[in-house]
């Protein structure tokens, strides 16, 4: 039986025990026998992918120094009898060839840990709720990276033609076509931990990245989003495969009233773009939810039009709780310090970025499981606390931990404090960066004539063809 299953917290003698048991316990479930790695290779297939972990979790200034400490503490933990290659460069060339693989791998046995262990936390006014939001890391200025993640125009050496766009000097030209990597994430809200990624440029579509991941979405599921995902395209492919969306919308769309396609309240609206018109597509048919309470209305749209299924009140709520995804991005920015990646091989990024984001999904997901263990609510979980608890254990692995200073002891005090912060920041005086404006309200537009004659003749169509 487990520590985490006898509540002992004294079990381990040793920092490196610890750490163990908890990598243990993340593996539950994962077959590495599929990974066929090298005959010559001094790693076998479950050290290669502990010490990977470990690599993630380590805070040491260099890669190469992390690597260090990842590979002496995986030796110490498995008691390994013939110790892997020292070398760097060969650790990171396996982690290119072997990381999309372990990704999958890792990927479904964290998502079956959920299922697992927090079974309660899974659905959110009925739906598996997920949030949907995009962000970017920053890169070392080499050739290599600013030849995989520059710009698509300063990649493929070409020129946009529309000056008005250009940045206005130099210093905004050499910023603008900087090298990022951009991550689009899906953020399960029920237990606040990520779902799935996709990775790109710093240009890349978060639209494209979200598409990309509908497939991993569980059926019926319910997507949160802010204003950055407007598109017919997007919104019929997740509704077509039986899924529901809550977006927020702002003046960049255009929604139509009595258009006729359905007699409901007056809540109802239509998306109904004229490219998708004009390929005579039905329009898609939503409820407009206004969020008043804050600086200015928030206009949210959801496809669920049965008040009784999705109140408007729990639409205000779910669309507060997609805020946890923003708090992740800040988390791994700031706290796990991953703002700006250390890989100066555009190959390496890929590698590091996605170790980085499993490494911080691992951690969370093992602490909420023992938080829950010991009755303490897991959406009180520090990350802070929580990452001081696993890197003091890395740091001193070799150690005995004194009374309440072992890895378990420090997880149960990662705990968010009670204290209220203000919600309006507006009277902090630090500088801001860039200037927001605010997304305002949609255009409501009524339907014409020609729309409602059009909107028929597709829908008779339709009957016609389902009959």
């Amino acid at each position: 039986m487990s520590h985490q299953d006898q509540g002992s917290r004294n079990e381990f003698r040793y920092h490196h025990q610890a750490l163990l048991a908890a990598i243990e316990w993340l593996w539950q479930g994962v077959d590495f026998e599929g990974l066929r790695l090298r005959q010559d290779c001094t790693w076998p297939a479950r050290a290669f992918a502990t010490a990977a972990l470990l690599w993630a979790w380590s805070d040491e200034l260099t890669l190469g120094e992390r690597f260090i400490k990842a590979r002496q503490i995986t030796c110490q933990m498995l008691g390994l009898r013939r110790l892997p290659a020292k070398s760097y460069q060969a650790f990171v060339k396996l982690l290119v060839k072997w990381t999309p693989q372990l990704v999958q791998l890792l990927t479904a046995a964290f998502r079956q840990r959920m299922k697992q262990r927090f079974p309660r936390r899974l659905r959110v006014a009925g739906f598996w709720v997920f949030g949907a939001d995009g962000s970017r890391l920053e890169l070392p200025r080499t050739e290599s990276n600013e030849a995989a993640y520059s710009p698509c125009a300063k990649r493929s050496g070409k020129r946009k033609r529309n000056r008005r766009k250009q940045p206005s000097n130099k210093s905004h030209t050499k910023k603008a076509n900087a090298p990022q990597v951009w991550i689009t994430t899906l953020w399960h809200l029920g237990t606040q931990l990520p779902w799935s990624w996709r990775l790109g440029p710093s240009d890349s579509s978060e639209r494209e990245h979200l598409r990309q991941m509908l497939g991993e979405l569980p059926p019926s599921s319910l997507l949160v989003a802010d204003a950055g995902f407007p598109g017919y395209e997007l919104w019929s492919e997740l509704l077509k495969a039986g899924h529901e969306l809550v977006m927020r919308v702002g003046g960049n769309v255009r929604l139509l009233k009595n258009l006729g396609y359905v007699r409901r309240g007056e809540d109802i609206v239509y998306f109904w773009p004229d490219r998708a018109a004009s390929k005579r597509q039905p329009p898609l048919i939503l409820r407009l939810v206004v969020l008043t309470g804050g600086r200015q209305p928030i206009y949210v749209l959801t496809s669920v039009l049965d008040h009784k299924r999705l109140p408007n009140r729990q639409v205000v709520n779910l669309y507060h709780l997609r805020w946890g995804i923003e708090l992740f991005y800040r988390h791994l920015k700031q706290t796990f310090d991953r703002r700006k990646l250390r890989s100066r091989n555009g190959d390496n990024v890929h590698v590091e970025a996605q170790w980085s984001l499993l490494g911080l999904w691992a951690m969370a997901l093992h602490a909420q499981h023992y938080q829950q263990a010991q009755r303490i609510d897991p959406a009180r979980l520090s990350v802070a606390g929580m990452l001081r608890a696993y890197r003091r254990a890395l740091r001193e692995y070799k150690s005995r931990p004194e009374a309440g200073e072992d890895l378990y002891s420090l997880l149960a005090l990662a705990i968010k404090d009670n204290y209220q912060r203000a919600s309006r920041k507006t009277s902090r005086d630090y500088p801001r960066k860039k200037k927001q404006t605010a997304a305002g309200p949609p255009q409501i537009v009524r339907a014409t004539a020609a729309q409602i004659k059009l909107a028929a003749d597709i829908q008779r169509e339709q009957k016609r063809l389902t009959a």
